[in-house]
């Protein structure tokens, strides 16, 4: 039981960050899809489709957080000390937009600047996100499991191209939320905005995926050993598969929630792909689950408070969605 306790905390810990991407991912993209907005009107119309919803879900990046330090304390040292930079950056971005979402619907001649600031407060968020994402692919400098690497080893083309992917994710992940929440004008742009991100992120996907094997870390050189890659095959051909779907959905009038499903699948199949990848490491190239993991006792501890916090997480969130379900009008308003 004891090894298989940080395999369970891997698992708790990769599905928090992946609820978090998925339910934050779209409101940043709405933030980055904001300058696009034909007047103040309309960008109320685009908040407030995520405005019920959207202050719950930095819980899940909480949980990711707090159960890195709780199950594995080595990596949360080593990561905390690699990325201070960039992780800084995105909680600060991510307070930013909290302030200016909620100071944008009460502000009267400032509004068209809390509207800026939501919009780069979403920019940097995601961007940060994609970089700490490429800080980890690519690996870390480390010594008996500490970090002895400098301050911006994180900064690097891989890691600026991975940013980049995120954002455009992200926008993808907002322009089809508006598909699914909205109608006429505003549905009709995001339709409009919807298939050229298909196609960008595609390609983000295929330069990332490409970049892989020519990293220093070992952290894909599973896909390409032995005969690794015949069995983890179905990933990328499930991606592959998935955006065909996409862009056909993307093109098609009257499926309004296809494209948003399909969107999640997208960032499911390259997190799937990216944990596949990783395994056993949770900072490559040096150091696994079990030589980060903190003792049983500790781990068997916080989980039994887990087991009471998460499913009553799930509960709220589920029906929090199930209750602001359907389609937002244009003159809903925001208290």
């Amino acid at each position: 039981m004891d090894a298989w306790l940080p395999v369970v905390w891997y698992g708790v810990i990769g599905f928090g960050v992946l609820m978090y991407v998925l339910l934050d991912g779209f409101v940043l993209g709405l933030g980055i899809l904001a300058p696009f907005a034909e007047d103040e009107h309309q960008l109320d119309h685009m908040m407030n489709t995520a405005a019920p919803i959207w202050d719950g879900n930095e819980t899940w990046l909480v949980l990711g957080g707090a159960g890195l330090l709780a199950a594995f304390p080595k990596a949360y040292a080593v990561v905390l000390s690699a990325l201070y930079l960039p992780v800084l950056l995105m909680l600060i971005a991510l307070v930013f937009r909290g302030v200016a979402f909620e100071f944008r619907f009460r502000a009267q001649r400032a509004k068209a600047a809390w509207g800026v600031a939501f919009s780069l407060g979403s920019l940097l968020a995601a961007f940060a996100q994609g970089v700490i994402l490429g800080a980890l692919v690519e690996g870390m400098p480390l010594q008996e499991g500490k970090y002895v690497g400098g301050a911006f080893d994180w900064f690097s083309p891989f890691s600026m191209l991975t940013g980049a992917a995120v954002v455009f994710g992200y926008a993808l992940l907002g322009s089809t939320w508006l598909v699914l929440k909205t109608e006429g004008r505003l549905q009709a742009i995001a339709r409009t905005m919807t298939r050229p991100l298909v196609l960008v992120v595609v390609v983000f996907m295929g330069l990332v995926s490409a970049w892989l094997p020519f990293l220093d870390s070992r952290l894909m050189a599973r896909w390409f050993e032995g005969g690794n890659f015949w069995w983890l095959s179905p990933v990328p051909l499930l991606v592959l598969a998935n955006a065909l779907a996409l862009w056909r959905a993307a093109m098609r009038e009257g499926r309004d929630a296809a494209p948003f499903v399909l969107t999640l699948c997208f960032f499911v199949l390259g997190f799937a792909g990216l944990v596949l990848g990783m395994w056993p490491y949770i900072v490559p190239p040096g150091l696994t689950l079990w030589q980060a993991a903190s003792p049983p006792s500790s781990q068997g501890f916080v989980l039994v408070g887990l087991v009471v916090l998460l499913p009553a997480i799930l509960g709220y969130t589920a029906w929090s969605y199930r209750v602001f379900r359907g389609k937002v009008a244009a003159d809903a308003g925001y208290h």
